[in-house]
């Protein structure tokens, strides 16, 4: 029979993981979505309202490492027998996770255990992974370490694969129905859950300023799979006269060697910027400065100017 359900995410992946759960017959008994963070609201929070879900809006359920009472009771009081993490970046308390009869489920875009963390995807393509795929996995104390209800592999990660890219045309979908198929199986009783094998696991941190920063040392491929990691979110950066200088819609134009010291600045055209680095010149479509984001033609940079 269908399973009352609490939600636990955001985004247009929340929204349509919800919305597909509802059309099955499920009960969706709260969505928790974090306030908005910026002018645009959240898709999943839009659709609650609209379908009279409960909607509660909090950054966060502990406070200095401890659950915070009050929201663990309101989120009891729903008597959800399944939570549903479609795409959540909040850190749940186990006084919520392991609450329901059949716990939490929780989608992660790779094969785990490799990739563990919040950028998976900006990390796969950075460090040079050819496949990749989903899992879908009941949380438990570690990041991203519960044992598997699905797997789904066999989705190729191109040489011009961008985070953008890989998730949205490749992994968004595959996700959303195994989102959709765990929760059924849970519902009829036929879920299996194996753990998590420990060959080849790895965990990556968070795609910082540090970590977005590109290195000039290094040569063009992994250059380019630097730049199309960070695309479009946050930007792989670099320095022009003191200021940060984003990198995005990269291709490498040629593995022969300029001549140039890496970082100069080639031509810059309606077709993009070209960029000489070690072993190859890089080809940039837009960049983004202080004033925003624009095609390389308007970026003001120029043949000669070098960046850092």
């Amino acid at each position: 029979m269908p399973l009352k359900i609490a939600i636990f995410g955001q985004a247009p992946f929340g929204r349509d993981v919800t919305t597909r759960l509802a059309e099955a017959g499920h009960q969706i008994v709260g969505v928790h979505v974090p306030p908005d963070a910026g002018a645009r609201p959240d898709p999943l929070a839009v659709t609650a309202e609209e379908q009279g879900w409960p909607l509660f809006r909090y950054k966060g359920y502990r406070r200095k490492g401890q659950a915070i009472a009050e929201r663990v009771d309101e989120y009891l009081a729903l008597g959800a027998e399944l939570n549903v993490l479609p795409f959540t970046t909040v850190i749940l308390p186990p006084e919520i996770v392991d609450a329901p009869k059949h716990r939490s489920v929780c989608f992660h875009p790779s094969l785990l255990p490799a990739f563990r963390g919040g950028a998976a995807l900006a990390w796969q393509i950075m460090e040079g992974a050819t496949e990749s795929g989903i899992s879908i996995f009941r949380p438990d104390a570690g990041v991203d370490t519960g044992p598997l209800y699905l797997q789904k592999a066999g989705v190729s990660i191109d040489s011009t694969e961008t985070m953008a890219s890989l998730y949205f045309d490749k992994l968004y979908p595959m996700g959303v129905e195994g989102m959709v198929e765990t929760v059924a199986a849970i519902d009829v009783g036929t879920a299996r859950l194996e753990p998590q094998r420990s060959e080849g696991a790895s965990f990556q941190g968070l795609i910082d300023a540090a970590a977005a920063r590109i290195d000039l040392v290094r040569g063009a491929e992994a250059l380019d799979r630097h730049i199309r990691g960070c695309d479009p979110g946050p930007g792989a950066w670099a320095e022009f006269d003191g200021e940060s200088v984003r990198l995005f819609g990269c291709t490498i134009d040629s593995r022969t060697d300029s001549g140039q010291v890496a970082g100069t600045v080639l031509a810059v055209d309606e077709s993009g910027l070209r960029l000489a680095v070690r072993g190859g010149v890089l080809r940039l479509q837009k960049v983004r400065r202080a004033a925003g984001k624009v095609v390389a033609a308007e970026s003001g940079l120029a043949a000669g100017d070098r960046l850092v």
